[in-house]
């Protein structure tokens, strides 16, 4: 009896109704799941359940009633885009910030770069933002952790700095320069560093952490982690900037929609792992996690079938600046067991979770980390988003008595 879960190319693209080429889009989209398949060959099979889901789609499209149903239950769920965006795109296993790819302008440009490319779509604007601003920061930082402080900072600035009501369209990468840099002399206060306006944004972080040598590692991975299309918290400020909420607040929401275990603390389930696999080894370490889990952390990502490119570059810049230590020793021993037993690859929390540990930070550094990096994210599309005028106030469908 033939397998009905799964389907050959020839049989996925027929009931679909498209060219391979198309297929192989969707399955790097994370709309269609693909295993490897028989052994001996080079082929790959295709979800039969996900294919269906994709026929259901294409139908609904042609009927506005059951569309209105599916945005609900498919769409809000790794479905189809719900927003045009010219920011960034996920394809081909590649990702890319207005047409230029993260991985190489990781190699060479600063956040100040990056963040002009995605406010301005100008990456010498940067030059012009207030990005290097001496700011005032006055009011107490009753905080305990880093993110504490960060978010105190968000709440009392988008309350007291008279540019967060300023709406003009020209005021808006002005403004959000001024939330970026409002973030990294947050940081700097909270460990006691005197403020450093003048050094680039990497170069602050470096500082503040008492890591200065490492200021080009930190570099790439802020850079890498700019922006990632409509996850949980970019979505979160694209809502919280449709309202009209302030810069500083669209933050704030982002932050908050951060700390959830499954987008921005995933990380630290990561480090869990490093931390038992430096200690007992890779095999037992995949156990006792998963175990705990129900999943392997810092592996496999639906948006990158063959690997994320991000894990894969701060990684390959790990090895290149770390050289051979016990810890690295033991990342590339868990990479090397989960490839062979199950053929994930790892991805950017299990990165993020390696360089923070290799900097001597602990694990809670790396969602600091991640909330520096996507805050540049997050401030382009709260700008894309004014700049459409659009509300963004999804239906829902009743299901109650």
């Amino acid at each position: 009896m033939p397998d009905e879960t799964f389907l050959t190319a020839a049989e996925a693209t027929t009931r679909l109704g498209v060219k391979p080429a198309t297929l192989y889009a969707y399955v790097s989209r994370g709309l269609i799941r693909s295993e490897a398949g028989p052994p001996g060959t080079r082929e790959r099979r295709y979800h039969a359940g996900d294919v269906q889901a994709l026929v259901a789609r294409q139908g609904a499209r042609r009927d506005p009633e059951a569309a209105v149903h599916d945005a609900v239950g498919g769409a809000l769920d790794w479905g189809t885009p719900v927003l045009d965006s010219a920011l960034t795109r996920i394809a081909d296993g590649r990702l890319t910030y207005r047409g230029h790819d993260a991985a190489a302008l990781a190699q060479t440009v600063g956040v100040e770069t990056v963040a002009a490319l995605l406010w301005t779509d100008d990456m010498e604007a940067w030059t012009s933002l207030p990005l290097r601003a001496r700011l005032n920061l006055g009011y107490p930082l009753p905080a305990s952790t880093e993110l504490e402080a960060l978010a105190h900072a968000l709440a009392t600035a988008g309350a007291h700095d008279p540019t967060a009501l300023d709406t003009r369209p020209q005021a808006g990468p002005v403004t959000a320069a001024r939330v970026l840099n409002l973030l990294y002399a947050t940081l700097e206060r909270w460990h006691a560093v005197p403020p450093a306006p003048d050094l680039a944004l990497h170069a602050r972080l470096a500082r503040a952490w008492g890591v200065p040598g490492h200021a080009s590692l930190l570099r790439r991975a802020l850079v890498l982690l700019a922006d990632h299309e409509l996850n949980v918290s970019t979505f979160t400020a694209r809502v919280a900037a449709s309202g009209g909420a302030s810069l500083h607040h669209v933050t704030l929401a982002a932050l908050a929609a951060l700390q959830g275990p499954r987008h921005g603390l995933a990380a630290l389930d990561a480090a869990d792992l490093l931390d038992i696999t430096a200690r007992d080894g890779a095999p037992a370490a995949l156990r006792d996690v998963t175990r705990r889990h129900g999943h392997p952390p810092g592996f496999g990502h639906r948006l990158y079938p063959d690997g994320d490119p991000r894990a894969a570059a701060l990684l390959a810049a790990l090895d290149e600046t770390q050289g051979e230590t016990h810890d690295l020793h033991a990342v590339r021993t868990l990479c090397e067991v989960m490839l062979h037993a199950t053929g994930e690859r790892p991805n950017v929390d299990l990165a993020m979770a390696a360089l923070v540990r290799a900097l001597g930070q602990p694990p809670e550094a790396a969602v600091t980390l991640f909330t520096l990096a996507r805050a540049v994210g997050w401030l382009a599309h709260a700008l894309e988003t004014l700049g459409s005028g659009r509300l963004l106030r999804p239906r829902a469908r009743y299901v109650g008595r």
